[in-house]
């Protein structure tokens, strides 16, 4: 026959929280929503009394009001998180947008607003004592989309850092960076990261949809909402219940969307259309621009409150150019992902290519990279690749390449005069009509130049070279 286990001992085993609240009916409310969730819950009435219950206890979560007898709960919410804590939930005044930033950029898990939706609330307590990944509890581990985030330069080490930081916080986090940088790549790895991961993560591309179907895709429509809507469907709220929600190219976000995508933020809740309620949804809110927010903002193109909402954490991606010591590294793991995806070797890159490689600025970024490598691979099928096969532009490749011939041929622009059928100067004359063919290949072909050495049947290196003697660009 088995032991009886003790009422307390069985007590001490549940996930403890601490609520701290100078409104004892407001404290008690709370304590019994958590103790219905099957959780072990101590009060306190102030910082005071909050501080020596830590002292003394574990919890797996502190959820604080703002304002206290003896201090503020920002106070709190900073002295937990200094020294590694449990995640801290701030109880905000309703309305007061400024309080809840505040919290979230002192280090807050996440809030809720007076008076307490008690549903929010058990939402946000799930989220918060979710278990934590290995990754996110040591820091150390990298997989997946935080292992494709290649580089050792300072930039990407202390890009990787603030992911994982930031990963096991609701605090919305703006993400900034020139097009093709990764920014969605660094959502997914903040989301990877988080005790989120085994929700979904949802990629919003919100300059992709039409405003007049942005309210429904957003947040979802009953059936009779509007003619075709022939049954009920979940938006991208619903979508990524539990999980994360990123906004990608927000900027692109018509003003009248903005308003309501600030109450969903705010509120929590969404209504579907042709709903008369509003449903709690559980997403944390990702965005991405490569736009400057606060100059859109100052120019009235963006609400200034939905900004605030969005830009609670500020993340910079690095632009490629910005870290050139990073280019053969990630040129190098992309030509592995393309070998394993093909089934095949990877292809290596020459030292004269790699040299190629970090003297382009790369103004499309990674995603260009990739573009170039992948197009140099179809063009050379693997092997080794030499810096013809990048097909770089700006002559980039030409200044790195050994001509083929002696460079001591006279350049086109002699001047020649033809009489009686007969040139004065026979290589000027076929300089210039070399440099017409040339010229006029290019144009059919939108300046392709391998499409129009095969035009003028000759090589790429055939072309390169009477390019560069006869001063073509």
């Amino acid at each position: 026959m088995s032991e009886r286990v003790p009422v307390a001992e069985v007590a001490r085993r549940q996930p403890a929280v601490l609520v701290v609240d100078d409104e004892a009916d407001l404290r008690e409310l709370l304590t019994l929503t958590l103790v219905r969730l099957g959780l072990d819950v101590d009060g306190a009435g102030s910082l005071t009394e909050a501080r020596a219950l830590l002292a003394r206890r574990r919890y797996a979560l502190v959820l604080t009001d703002m304002r206290l007898p003896d201090g503020v709960g920002l106070d709190l919410v900073r002295e937990i998180t200094s020294r590694g804590g449990p995640p801290v939930a701030v109880i905000t005044a309703f309305g007061s947008a400024e309080n809840a930033v505040a919290a979230l950029k002192a280090g807050a898990f996440d809030y809720v607003t007076k008076p307490v939706d008690l549903e929010q609330l058990r939402l946000l307590v799930r989220s918060a004592l979710r278990e934590p990944t290995e990754a996110t509890t040591t820091g150390t581990e990298e997989h997946g989309a935080l292992a494709r985030l290649i580089g050792e330069s300072a930039a990407m080490r202390q890009l990787r850092a603030m992911i994982v930081r930031l990963a096991n916080s609701m605090a919305p986090v703006a993400i900034y960076g020139e097009s093709g940088s990764g920014k969605e790549l660094v959502a997914r790895a903040i989301h990877e990261q988080s005790t989120r991961r085994a929700g979904p993560f949802v990629a919003v591309n919100c300059g992709a949809i039409p405003e007049t179907l942005m309210e429904a895709e957003f947040f979802g429509y009953k059936k009779g909402a509007f003619t075709g809507a022939d049954r009920d469907r979940d938006g991208f709220f619903q979508a990524a219940a539990g999980g994360t929600l990123f906004l990608d190219e927000v900027a692109e976000l018509p003003l009248a969307m903005q308003v309501k995508l600030l109450r969903a933020i705010q509120e929590r809740r969404v209504r579907k259309v042709g709903a008369t309620a509003e449903e709690p949804v559980d997403v944390r809110i990702l965005s991405a621009t490569h736009q400057d927010l606060a100059k859109l903002v100052v120019g009235g193109r963006f609400r200034q409150d939905l900004f605030y909402r969005l830009n609670v954490i500020e993340l910079r991606v690095p632009s490629l150019r910005a870290r050139p010591e990073d280019i053969v590294p990630i040129a190098r793991a992309i030509l592995r992902r393309l070998a394993e995806r093909n089934g095949s070797a990877p292809a290596q890159l020459s030292p004269a290519a790699e040299a190629a490689l970090r003297a382009y600025d790369f103004p499309g970024n990674v995603r260009e990279l990739e573009n170039v490598l992948e197009r140099a691979l179809a063009l050379a099928g693997g092997g080794t690749l030499e810096p013809v096969d990048l097909m770089l532009p700006q002559g980039e490749v030409d200044l790195l390449l050994e001509p083929e011939t002696s460079a001591s041929e006279p350049a086109t622009g002699v001047p020649f005069e033809i009489h009686d059928g007969v040139p004065t100067n026979l290589v000027a004359y076929l300089d210039k009509t070399e440099a017409d063919a040339i010229k006029a290949a290019l144009a059919k072909t939108r300046n392709n130049r391998t499409a129009a050495a095969q035009l003028l049947g000759i090589t790429f290196r055939q072309l390169r070279y009477r390019m560069q003697r006869l001063g073509l660009k």
